[in-house]
């Protein structure tokens, strides 16, 4: 396929960070170019980027943003904009991802469609060990959620058959989702108007789907891991829930609000 890029959101975490950079580090498909979208300007994060590029044997870009709040779509769109990759695979950066993650998401990347992956929930003393140096958890291991241990099994013949089937089972989730840049770009990205926890990766697919990308989802491949934390405030989630809806109802493709705004010229 052509350029494929890999866009990590954070805000202050660094030692989730550190070991989803390091997983990076470990794929057998090293990404074309990574982008760390940080909210805010943490000294120990961007210690931690800097080590990363030091060694990494593809261009790293580290972004950053005035901590204002819950801004998740503007960080998103920032590196979307800034990014010369033809095809994106959007993580959070608390997901410690398979060595094979970045192969599967290229290999079974369409045209005419974006990807919803899955992500494999630890508890707090999974996400400890990890943290600590421990090896990836297998679907057998302590600390997976019970309902997730499948998703550590990685077939590609099986995620490729039931890539389309997989859509009624995963819930969209923005920690790992891939998309075209064009397609992204021609609904004008995320909407910035939407801040604060929820939404913003399901009113930006809703826009995606009333354009004619249609929707295809990984189950059994691009295995991630979601390290513990504590939960994001929800002080927003209904008024987000509200423009998601009002997204599916208008049948609206572009935001106003958007990826343009951080485009050159």
């Amino acid at each position: 396929m052509n350029r494929c890029g890999l866009v990590v959101t954070t805000y202050a975490r660094a030692d989730a960070l550190a070991s989803v950079l390091d997983s990076i580090a470990a794929q057998t498909a090293w990404p074309d170019e990574l982008i760390v979208a940080e909210d805010g300007t943490d000294t120990v994060t961007a210690e931690a980027v800097a080590r990363h590029a030091a060694t990494a044997r593809y261009p790293v870009r580290h972004l950053t943003q005035p901590h204002q709040g819950y801004r998740l779509a503007r960080s998103r769109n920032a590196a979307i904009a800034r990014s010369e990759s033809d095809y994106l695979v959007l993580i959070d950066g608390d997901m410690v991802l398979h060595p094979e993650f970045l192969a599967d998401h290229r290999k079974l990347a369409r045209p005419g469609y974006w990807t919803q992956g899955v992500r494999i929930l630890l508890d707090a003393a999974a996400t400890q060990r990890l943290l600590t140096g421990a090896a990836l958890p297998r679907p057998w291991s302590r600390g997976l959620g019970l309902v997730r241990r499948s998703y550590a099994m990685r077939a590609g013949s099986l995620a490729r058959a039931l890539r389309s089937a997989a859509n009624g089972v995963v819930a969209v989730k923005g920690c790992n989702q891939a998309f075209w840049r064009a397609d992204l770009l021609a609904v004008n990205g995320l909407d910035e108007a939407i801040t604060g926890w929820g939404s913003e990766d399901k009113e930006l697919c809703t826009r995606l789907g009333n354009s004619g990308v249609r929707r295809q989802t990984l189950l059994f491949a691009a295995v991630a891991w979601h390290l513990d934390h504590p939960p994001a405030s929800r002080d927003r989630a209904g008024v987000n829930r509200a423009r998601w809806q009002d997204s599916a109802r208008s049948g609206r493709t572009r935001c106003e609000a958007g990826i343009d705004r951080h485009l050159a010229g």
